[in-house]
């Protein structure tokens, strides 16, 4: 199982407890501290999906960013999406899911921006403009014509940091890892109405494997 380097410095604080315990000949501790140590760095693993092995190559398809379930599909939840006519599929990822971020849709980095804020609970609708958050707008031009999908990174109660691995001028192809957010949060995918989307809100989504929905084909649009 592949451990994201990100795990190393919260792998060492876990383990002190741990190393003391055995130390004090502590056994029945040292097993559940090591069991707690283990649960910490299984929390940054980073399983393979299949855009590692065979690059996505439809330039329709937008695919979930992160392992979760979803809470939102459809219509923008007031106040939450960027300026513009947008449809909004958001998935809340639990202390157990995969928490590796994937891009949903490949293209060219636009913008990547960074906003403080609060920690509250990632299931509710106003963490949205309120948490802190990572915002990538991507764009690809497919058949001459521009296509641009948003998504966000947003931090949770337990979350306290954004690991946003991508930067503006970047090519990101669809599926790719593009970061991480650590220890329970959000992510929220903005793609233009035309868009038919093909999950539905209590679905469970896999990163880099779920499809959320598809572009109309190049040769309709």
């Amino acid at each position: 199982m592949k451990i994201d380097p990100a795990a190393k410095p919260f792998t060492a604080m876990a383990a002190v407890p741990t190393v003391i315990a055995a130390l004090a000949r502590r056994p029945r501790t040292t097993a559940a501290l090591g069991l707690l140590t283990a649960g910490v760095t299984l929390f940054f693993r980073d399983p393979d999906r299949t855009p590692d092995h065979t690059p996505v190559s439809d330039p329709d398809v937008v695919l979930a960013p992160a392992d979760g379930i979803v809470m939102h599909v459809g219509e923008p939840q007031p106040g939450i999406a960027p300026p513009g006519e947008w449809q909004q599929v958001s998935i809340f990822l639990s202390l157990l899911d995969v928490h590796m971020n994937r891009s949903p849709y490949g293209g060219r980095v636009i913008d990547v921006t960074h906003t403080p804020g609060r920690f509250l609970a990632a299931y509710r609708a106003e963490s949205a403009t309120k948490n802190e958050r990572s915002e990538i707008i991507v764009e690809r031009v497919v058949d001459g014509r521009p296509r641009r999908v948003v998504y966000r990174q947003l931090v949770g109660q337990l979350a306290r940091r954004i690991v946003t691995r991508i930067e503006p001028g970047d090519e990101v192809p669809t599926g790719a890892r593009m970061g991480l957010m650590k220890f329970g949060s959000r992510m929220d995918v903005f793609v233009p109405p035309e868009v038919q989307l093909e999950i539905s809100k209590g679905k469970r989504a896999i990163g880099g494997e779920t499809v959320l929905g598809r572009f109309p084909a190049a040769a309709q649009s």
